[in-house]
């Protein structure tokens, strides 16, 4: 027999050695690995990084107004009839609506917003629209984004189940308003300008409609 071939057989058995060897030491892994076995010392394990504690404040509630006001007793009590209602996601539902109800009725088109609105808020948008249109008015609007959007207060009749959320927005858009010659009557092109409001969105809470309301409308 040549030498190389010796030579391989030689790390081959080498080889072999070592990987039985491993085997041995660090076991054998096939699938999922089988868990841990239970501690059976008195060693106390690592303490977690946070505990969940019954009756301890719920953050989702506590982020957004003062623990113990009347706004953050509305929301528990909203909760206990829609478990899974959170205020964090309805916060970002409500901006998103924000931009959705603002643009709509900066360029009159209000119909498309129609199931978001209540009926005295879509009469009071539809008689401002009917207003500019027979001016001859329009807008030219386009919207920049929300730098700011809080919940001011909370309020829940739990003997009709109406729920009423009312939220802050700082908005950002440009807008121009034209005459029918085209002419700017109001406004400057592409200078933003900032807006605030104050909205209320009500809904039946544990009613199978999710879709909130926007029924009243302030600064």
């Amino acid at each position: 027999m040549n030498s190389p071939i010796l030579q391989l057989l030689v790390l081959a058995g080498i080889a072999v050695f070592l990987i039985l060897r491993l085997r041995s030491v660090l076991g054998t892994r096939e699938g999922f690995e089988k868990p841990a076995p239970a501690r059976t010392d008195a060693q106390p394990s690592r303490p977690r990084n946070f505990d969940v504690i019954e009756g301890s404040p719920d953050r989702d509630i506590t982020d957004h107004v003062d623990e113990g006001s009347p706004a953050a007793d509305a929301l528990h009590r909203m909760k206990r009839v829609e478990p899974s209602f959170n205020v964090g996601e309805f916060l970002g539902g409500a901006r998103s609506a924000y931009e959705m109800i603002l643009m709509a009725f900066e360029t009159g088109k209000i119909e498309d917003i129609k199931p978001f609105l209540s009926e005295d808020v879509y009469d009071s948008f539809a008689g401002v629209v009917q207003a500019r249109e027979e001016q001859g008015l329009h807008i030219e609007a386009e919207f920049i984004g929300v730098r700011e959007t809080g919940l001011n207060a909370a309020t829940f009749d739990e003997a009709t189940g109406e729920a009423e959320l009312t939220v802050r927005f700082t908005g950002q858009l440009t807008s121009v308003v034209r005459d029918a010659q085209g002419e700017i009557v109001e406004g400057v092109p592409g200078q933003v300008k900032t807006q605030r409001d104050i909205w209320t969105f009500a809904r039946r809470m544990g009613s199978d409609n999710p879709n909130w309301q926007l029924v009243a409308t302030g600064e």
